[in-house]
């Protein structure tokens, strides 16, 4: 199967495969030629299991590569601990799964299509397919509206702004993602159950986004003022005007 074909069996769009790729998770696909690769279905059970890993223990890429190396020791006591967690929490956050129409999207972001292709190469969305055409989930759909209104601020191309200035943002949120996570379930192990851990994650989702925010724009003012103030320059010593000795007698 071409990678389109492996695309519509797995649901999960060719950028990401391709992630999955370099870092090494699922097994070279035959080349007849130097530009056709071929995919079979130890390519769409290995994706969809990458993504069960993801989804249901919480897994990182690098924690499923050495899973799958036989690193066992690398693998968090706390994976398994919750085997309901996450699709209980997304369950509470429909917006999660629900897939919008790219098409459907071009009113907040007339260049959506081209944004939507840019921001998956970057890792901030994920391109799906529903009923034969491109399509984003809820969240994702958010996110291409919000930098089309960024685009329509003056944060384009012209102004030396594309799309590629968020991949730090995805970044940070990776990271930040990983800590909370991380520190979340190592004080709920334990103590609560997963409908109750279900819960009190979706409380944090909700609440300390705004906490977040308000610490950022604290951080941004904070850098803006010390990265555009003049910098005070030091004031070389005068030295003592040459006083004369009094006359001799």
């Amino acid at each position: 199967m071409k990678m389109r074909e492996l695309e519509q069996a797995t649901g999960v769009n060719r950028e990401t495969i391709r992630v999955y790729f370099r870092y090494g998770l699922l097994p070279a696909p035959q080349r007849d030629k130097p530009n056709v690769a071929d995919y079979d279905d130890s390519h769409v059970e290995g994706v969809r299991t990458i993504r069960r890993l993801q989804k249901e223990q919480g897994l990182t890429l690098p924690q499923i590569r050495a899973a799958l190396a036989g690193g066992s020791a690398d693998m968090p006591l706390r994976a398994g601990a919750f085997p309901h967690l996450a699709q209980l929490l997304a369950g509470r956050v429909p917006e999660a799964d629900a897939l919008v129409p790219l098409g459907a999207l071009r009113a907040r972001n007339p260049r959506v299509s081209t944004d939507a292709t840019a921001l998956a190469r970057i890792g901030a969305i994920e391109l799906q397919r529903y009923r034969g055409q491109p399509a984003v989930s809820r969240l994702d759909a958010e996110l291409l509206g919000i930098w089309g209104a960024m685009r329509a601020a003056g944060f384009s191309e012209a102004n030396g702004f594309g799309p590629q200035v968020l991949r730090f943002y995805v970044e940070c949120a990776n990271e930040l993602a990983r800590r909370e996570v991380t520190e979340f379930l190592d004080i709920v192990t334990g103590r609560l159950g997963d409908a109750e851990a279900a819960q009190l994650a979706l409380e944090a989702l909700t609440r300390m986004l705004p906490f977040f925010g308000l610490l950022r724009t604290k951080a941004v003012l904070r850098e803006m003022h010390s990265n555009t103030q003049p910098r005070p320059t030091r004031r070389r010593a005068r030295t003592p005007p040459a006083t004369s000795s009094p006359p001799r007698r």
